[in-house]
Protein backbone atom coordinates (compact mmCIF):
# COMPACT_ATOMS: atom_id res chain seq x y z
CA UNK A 1 0.00 0.00 0.00
CA UNK A 2 1.46 3.34 -0.99
CA UNK A 3 1.69 6.40 1.26
CA UNK A 4 -1.30 8.15 -0.31
CA UNK A 5 -3.55 5.11 0.18
CA UNK A 6 -2.49 4.73 3.82
CA UNK A 7 -3.37 8.38 4.48
CA UNK A 8 -6.88 7.83 3.14
CA UNK A 9 -7.40 4.77 5.31
CA UNK A 10 -6.16 6.54 8.43
CA UNK A 11 -8.34 9.59 7.70
CA UNK A 12 -11.36 7.35 7.19
CA UNK A 13 -10.83 5.72 10.56
CA UNK A 14 -10.50 9.05 12.33
CA UNK A 15 -13.77 10.29 10.81
CA UNK A 16 -15.57 7.05 11.74
CA UNK A 17 -14.43 7.34 15.33
CA UNK A 18 -15.44 11.02 15.51
CA UNK A 19 -18.96 10.35 14.18
CA UNK A 20 -19.44 7.33 16.44
CA UNK A 21 -18.44 9.34 19.53
CA UNK A 22 -20.78 12.23 18.68
CA UNK A 23 -23.82 12.31 20.98
CA UNK A 24 -26.56 14.19 19.15
CA UNK A 25 -28.60 14.32 22.36
CA UNK A 26 -26.19 17.01 23.47
CA UNK A 27 -27.69 19.33 20.85
CA UNK A 28 -31.09 19.08 22.52
CA UNK A 29 -29.45 19.62 25.91
CA UNK A 30 -27.57 22.66 24.65
CA UNK A 31 -30.73 24.08 23.09
CA UNK A 32 -32.65 23.84 26.38
CA UNK A 33 -29.74 25.17 28.43
CA UNK A 34 -29.42 28.24 26.22
CA UNK A 35 -33.17 28.84 26.41
CA UNK A 36 -33.39 28.44 30.18
CA UNK A 37 -30.04 29.95 31.17
CA UNK A 38 -30.20 27.67 34.18
CA UNK A 39 -28.96 24.15 34.91
CA UNK A 40 -31.88 23.54 37.27
CA UNK A 41 -34.46 24.89 34.81
CA UNK A 42 -33.03 22.86 31.92
CA UNK A 43 -32.97 19.73 34.09
CA UNK A 44 -36.64 20.17 34.97
CA UNK A 45 -37.64 20.60 31.33
CA UNK A 46 -35.73 17.49 30.26
CA UNK A 47 -36.77 15.55 33.38
CA UNK A 48 -33.20 14.99 34.48
CA UNK A 49 -31.50 15.45 37.82
CA UNK A 50 -29.46 18.60 38.38
CA UNK A 51 -26.29 16.52 38.66
CA UNK A 52 -26.99 14.77 35.33
CA UNK A 53 -27.53 18.16 33.67
CA UNK A 54 -24.29 19.46 35.19
CA UNK A 55 -22.43 16.48 33.70
CA UNK A 56 -24.04 17.15 30.33
CA UNK A 57 -22.94 20.79 30.50
CA UNK A 58 -19.42 19.64 31.28
CA UNK A 59 -19.46 17.42 28.18
CA UNK A 60 -20.74 20.31 26.09
CA UNK A 61 -17.96 22.54 27.37
CA UNK A 62 -15.42 19.92 26.38
CA UNK A 63 -16.98 19.39 22.94
CA UNK A 64 -17.22 23.11 22.10
CA UNK A 65 -14.08 24.27 23.91
CA UNK A 66 -16.12 27.04 25.55
CA UNK A 67 -17.68 27.44 29.03
CA UNK A 68 -21.02 28.35 27.31
CA UNK A 69 -22.67 29.49 30.57
CA UNK A 70 -20.73 31.47 33.19
CA UNK A 71 -21.63 32.66 36.65
CA UNK A 72 -22.87 36.26 36.97
CA UNK A 73 -24.17 37.09 40.45
CA UNK A 74 -26.65 34.39 41.42
CA UNK A 75 -27.37 33.27 37.87
CA UNK A 76 -25.70 32.10 34.68
CA UNK A 77 -25.23 34.10 31.51
CA UNK A 78 -24.29 32.82 28.04
CA UNK A 79 -20.84 33.49 26.65
CA UNK A 80 -20.40 35.21 23.27
CA UNK A 81 -19.80 31.78 21.74
CA UNK A 82 -23.06 30.49 23.24
CA UNK A 83 -24.97 33.49 21.89
CA UNK A 84 -23.53 32.84 18.43
CA UNK A 85 -24.60 29.19 18.62
CA UNK A 86 -28.09 29.70 20.03
CA UNK A 87 -30.03 30.31 16.80
CA UNK A 88 -28.07 27.66 14.87
CA UNK A 89 -28.70 25.02 17.54
CA UNK A 90 -32.41 25.92 17.69
CA UNK A 91 -32.72 25.50 13.92
CA UNK A 92 -30.89 22.15 13.94
CA UNK A 93 -33.14 20.81 16.71
CA UNK A 94 -36.26 22.06 14.90
CA UNK A 95 -35.16 20.38 11.68
CA UNK A 96 -34.41 17.11 13.48
CA UNK A 97 -37.81 17.13 15.19
CA UNK A 98 -39.61 17.74 11.89
CA UNK A 99 -37.79 14.79 10.29
CA UNK A 100 -38.72 12.41 13.10
CA UNK A 101 -42.26 13.73 13.63
CA UNK A 102 -44.88 11.29 12.23
CA UNK A 103 -46.89 12.50 9.27
CA UNK A 104 -50.38 13.47 10.38
CA UNK A 105 -53.40 13.97 8.19
CA UNK A 106 -54.44 17.58 8.55
CA UNK A 107 -58.11 17.93 9.45
CA UNK A 108 -59.11 21.52 8.71
CA UNK A 109 -62.55 21.05 10.23
CA UNK A 110 -60.99 20.16 13.61
CA UNK A 111 -58.78 23.26 13.89
CA UNK A 112 -59.63 25.57 16.80
CA UNK A 113 -57.65 28.80 16.43
CA UNK A 114 -57.87 32.55 15.92
CA UNK A 115 -55.79 33.94 13.05
CA UNK A 116 -54.73 37.59 13.02
CA UNK A 117 -54.66 39.26 9.60
CA UNK A 118 -53.15 42.69 9.00
CA UNK A 119 -54.67 44.31 5.92
CA UNK A 120 -55.97 47.50 4.43
CA UNK A 121 -59.59 48.42 5.14
CA UNK A 122 -60.40 48.01 1.45
CA UNK A 123 -59.20 44.42 1.43
CA UNK A 124 -61.13 43.52 4.60
CA UNK A 125 -64.33 45.14 3.30
CA UNK A 126 -64.11 43.48 -0.12
CA UNK A 127 -62.92 39.98 0.73
CA UNK A 128 -63.76 39.64 4.43
CA UNK A 129 -67.39 38.48 4.04
CA UNK A 130 -66.56 35.82 1.43
CA UNK A 131 -63.57 34.62 3.43
CA UNK A 132 -65.68 34.28 6.58
CA UNK A 133 -68.37 32.37 4.66
CA UNK A 134 -65.76 29.95 3.24
CA UNK A 135 -64.24 29.38 6.67
CA UNK A 136 -67.67 28.73 8.14
CA UNK A 137 -68.15 25.84 5.72
CA UNK A 138 -64.68 24.28 5.77
CA UNK A 139 -63.20 25.22 9.18
CA UNK A 140 -65.93 26.35 11.59
CA UNK A 141 -63.50 26.38 14.52
CA UNK A 142 -61.36 29.15 13.01
CA UNK A 143 -61.89 32.79 13.96
CA UNK A 144 -60.41 35.84 12.23
CA UNK A 145 -59.14 39.06 13.74
CA UNK A 146 -58.43 41.85 11.23
CA UNK A 147 -55.88 44.48 12.22
CA UNK A 148 -55.73 47.87 10.52
CA UNK A 149 -52.66 48.41 8.37
CA UNK A 150 -51.42 51.99 8.67
CA UNK A 151 -47.91 51.52 7.27
CA UNK A 152 -45.62 49.24 5.27
CA UNK A 153 -43.65 47.96 8.25
CA UNK A 154 -43.79 44.14 8.44
CA UNK A 155 -42.40 43.97 11.99
CA UNK A 156 -45.71 42.61 13.41
CA UNK A 157 -45.46 39.74 10.93
CA UNK A 158 -41.85 39.02 11.81
CA UNK A 159 -42.37 39.07 15.57
CA UNK A 160 -45.51 36.92 15.42
CA UNK A 161 -48.01 39.60 16.46
CA UNK A 162 -50.00 38.77 13.32
CA UNK A 163 -50.17 35.53 11.33
CA UNK A 164 -50.85 36.88 7.86
CA UNK A 165 -50.49 40.22 6.11
CA UNK A 166 -51.77 41.47 2.79
CA UNK A 167 -49.96 44.08 0.80
CA UNK A 168 -48.14 44.99 -2.38
CA UNK A 169 -45.64 42.31 -3.36
CA UNK A 170 -42.27 43.83 -4.22
CA UNK A 171 -38.65 42.77 -4.68
CA UNK A 172 -37.67 44.80 -1.60
CA UNK A 173 -39.12 42.25 0.85
CA UNK A 174 -36.67 40.11 2.80
CA UNK A 175 -36.17 36.37 2.22
CA UNK A 176 -37.71 35.57 5.60
CA UNK A 177 -41.15 36.45 4.23
CA UNK A 178 -43.02 33.93 2.12
CA UNK A 179 -45.41 35.52 -0.38
CA UNK A 180 -48.30 34.29 -2.49
CA UNK A 181 -49.77 36.49 -5.23
CA UNK A 182 -53.54 36.98 -4.94
CA UNK A 183 -54.42 39.34 -7.79
CA UNK A 184 -53.35 42.40 -9.76
CA UNK A 185 -55.32 45.60 -9.40
CA UNK A 186 -55.39 49.08 -10.89
CA UNK A 187 -55.57 52.61 -9.53
CA UNK A 188 -58.72 54.66 -10.08
CA UNK A 189 -59.46 58.30 -9.40
CA UNK A 190 -62.69 58.97 -7.50
CA UNK A 191 -64.49 62.32 -7.78
CA UNK A 192 -68.01 63.54 -7.07
CA UNK A 193 -70.73 63.57 -9.72
CA UNK A 194 -70.30 66.68 -11.89
CA UNK A 195 -66.61 67.20 -11.01
CA UNK A 196 -64.68 69.02 -13.72
CA UNK A 197 -62.18 66.15 -14.03
CA UNK A 198 -65.04 63.94 -15.23
CA UNK A 199 -65.48 66.19 -18.27
CA UNK A 200 -63.15 66.28 -21.24
CA UNK A 201 -59.80 64.55 -21.72
CA UNK A 202 -57.89 63.84 -18.53
CA UNK A 203 -54.12 64.28 -18.96
CA UNK A 204 -51.37 63.93 -16.37
CA UNK A 205 -50.90 67.69 -15.93
CA UNK A 206 -54.59 68.37 -15.48
CA UNK A 207 -54.91 65.48 -13.07
CA UNK A 208 -51.92 66.55 -10.95
CA UNK A 209 -53.12 70.17 -10.77
CA UNK A 210 -56.50 69.21 -9.28
CA UNK A 211 -56.96 69.34 -5.50
CA UNK A 212 -56.31 65.90 -3.99
CA UNK A 213 -57.04 64.21 -0.68
CA UNK A 214 -54.14 61.93 0.19
CA UNK A 215 -54.38 58.86 2.40
CA UNK A 216 -51.43 58.80 4.77
CA UNK A 217 -49.38 55.60 4.86
CA UNK A 218 -46.54 55.65 7.36
CA UNK A 219 -43.37 54.08 6.04
CA UNK A 220 -44.29 54.93 2.43
CA UNK A 221 -42.76 58.25 1.41
CA UNK A 222 -43.61 57.98 -2.28
CA UNK A 223 -46.66 56.11 -3.58
CA UNK A 224 -46.51 54.37 -7.00
CA UNK A 225 -48.77 57.14 -8.35
CA UNK A 226 -46.52 59.89 -7.05
CA UNK A 227 -43.46 58.10 -8.40
CA UNK A 228 -45.05 57.94 -11.87
CA UNK A 229 -45.91 61.66 -11.76
CA UNK A 230 -42.46 62.52 -10.47
CA UNK A 231 -40.94 60.81 -13.52
CA UNK A 232 -42.97 63.28 -15.65
CA UNK A 233 -41.80 66.24 -13.58
CA UNK A 234 -45.24 66.61 -11.96
CA UNK A 235 -46.45 66.64 -8.37
CA UNK A 236 -49.97 66.21 -7.05
CA UNK A 237 -51.69 69.20 -5.48
CA UNK A 238 -52.35 67.69 -2.04
CA UNK A 239 -54.99 69.81 -0.31
CA UNK A 240 -55.60 67.56 2.68
CA UNK A 241 -54.20 64.33 4.17
CA UNK A 242 -56.37 61.83 6.05
CA UNK A 243 -55.79 58.50 7.76
CA UNK A 244 -58.06 56.16 5.77
CA UNK A 245 -59.80 55.64 2.45
CA UNK A 246 -63.30 55.74 3.93
CA UNK A 247 -62.69 59.29 5.14
CA UNK A 248 -61.06 60.23 1.83
CA UNK A 249 -64.04 58.94 -0.17
CA UNK A 250 -66.49 60.81 2.06
CA UNK A 251 -64.56 64.06 1.59
CA UNK A 252 -64.34 63.59 -2.18
CA UNK A 253 -68.09 62.92 -2.40
CA UNK A 254 -68.88 66.23 -0.70
CA UNK A 255 -66.22 68.48 -2.29
CA UNK A 256 -64.09 69.12 -5.36
CA UNK A 257 -61.31 66.91 -4.02
CA UNK A 258 -60.07 63.84 -5.91
CA UNK A 259 -58.86 60.64 -4.26
CA UNK A 260 -56.93 57.78 -5.84
CA UNK A 261 -57.25 54.19 -4.67
CA UNK A 262 -57.50 50.60 -5.92
CA UNK A 263 -61.00 49.16 -6.38
CA UNK A 264 -59.99 46.10 -4.34
CA UNK A 265 -57.31 47.53 -2.08
CA UNK A 266 -53.83 47.67 -3.62
CA UNK A 267 -51.94 47.00 -6.84
CA UNK A 268 -50.17 43.65 -7.07
CA UNK A 269 -51.81 42.50 -3.87
CA UNK A 270 -50.34 39.46 -2.19
CA UNK A 271 -50.46 37.41 0.99
CA UNK A 272 -47.40 37.39 3.21
CA UNK A 273 -46.42 35.31 6.17
CA UNK A 274 -43.22 34.64 8.07
CA UNK A 275 -41.06 31.74 6.91
CA UNK A 276 -40.84 30.30 10.40
CA UNK A 277 -43.47 27.59 10.87
CA UNK A 278 -44.83 26.22 14.10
Amino acid sequence: MNTCARRHVILGRVIAVAVTDLDLNLLVTLDVLLQEGSVVGAAQRLRLSASAMSRALARLRTATGDPLLVRAGRGLVPTPRALALRERVRQVVDDAESVLRPALKFDLAAVQRTFSIRSSEGFAETFGPRLIARIGKEAPGIRLRFHAKFDKDSTPLRDGTVDLETGVVSAAMGPELRTVGLFRDRLVAVVRVGHRLARGQLGAERFAAAAHVRVERRGLDLTPLDAALDALGLRRNIAVTVGGFATAIAMARASDLAVVQCPRGQVGHGLRHHQREE
